[in-house]
């Protein structure tokens, strides 16, 4: 396992560890580690975990409740501070709370339905905004996890791409959790060439003002170092900087 675990660490030491994980996977690639984003998941963790991982240097965070996500935006509002940070959804996404995340985030990466990119267009455009989303591939097609296949992605993001606010930027997944971060290899491997295939059918926009394309968010904090090997442009990375986590109860009707 790569991630960095409960040491009595703090927040800062931890992200050191991680980062240094991602620039030697990228060396080890024949990457340059500016092709990687590396985003906090703070899902659960309070305000003040958060505030010390801004002040290691930390732009983007993750989060997977909708609500938790505007508590936090809030909160960083009242101190003073909005432009500088970059929210990601990357949890399951309702429809009906996508209203709530128009104009809130950089990123939605979990983009699992061609009905649930329609309600984002639908709220996108009655606020006049277009909005950078990832779909959701379930590459090693476990029941548990949301996401299209590889084969229904392809129709999926030909329908998606035609909407006017919303721009598909990539792919995302979340493989399976396991010891042995060897045994996901394959299912980033298998994403990467999927999203160039895609890309290369102009179904994915690849120019963007703030992430390189096509985008490639996978690997999490047991895995994250394959994942780079493997060509990810974005891991997210909860337990290896945060510790572990003390789970709330989820939102009503979305999934932990």
């Amino acid at each position: 396992m790569t991630e960095a675990r409960d040491t009595g660490n703090t927040i800062a030491e931890h992200l050191r560890f991680v980062r240094g994980r991602i620039d030697a996977a990228c060396e080890r690639s024949g990457r340059s580690p500016e092709e990687v984003t590396l985003i906090a998941v703070s899902k659960t963790k309070p305000f003040s975990d958060i505030m010390e991982a801004r002040a290691a240097g930390v732009i983007h965070f993750g989060e997977n409740y909708v609500q938790e996500l505007m508590q936090k935006q809030e909160q960083f509002a009242a101190g003073g501070e909005t432009g500088s940070i970059q929210w990601h959804m990357i949890g399951h996404l309702q429809r009906n709370k996508v209203k709530y995340l128009i104009g809130r985030t950089a990123l939605i990466h979990s983009v699992d339905s061609v009905p649930l990119a329609e309600q984002i267009e639908k709220e996108a455009a009655r606020k006049g905004q277009t909005v950078r989303i990832l779909l959701e591939v379930n590459a090693a097609r476990e029941e548990s996890k949301w996401g299209f296949d590889f084969q229904s992605v392809f129709p999926a993001a030909g329908e998606i791409s035609a909407f006017p606010h919303v721009r598909v930027l990539g792919l995302m997944t979340s493989a399976p959790y396991t010891e042995d971060p060897e045994t996901n290899r394959l299912y980033f491997r298998d994403l990467n060439a999927c999203a160039r295939e895609m890309a290369a059918a102009k179904l994915l926009s690849v120019s963007d003002s703030d992430f390189r394309g096509p985008v490639l968010s996978m690997g999490m904090s047991g895995d994250y170092e394959v994942a780079v090997e493997e060509g990810a442009t974005m891991v997210r990375v909860g337990t290896g900087i945060f510790g572990r986590r003390q789970y709330a109860a989820p939102e009503s009707g979305e999934q932990p």
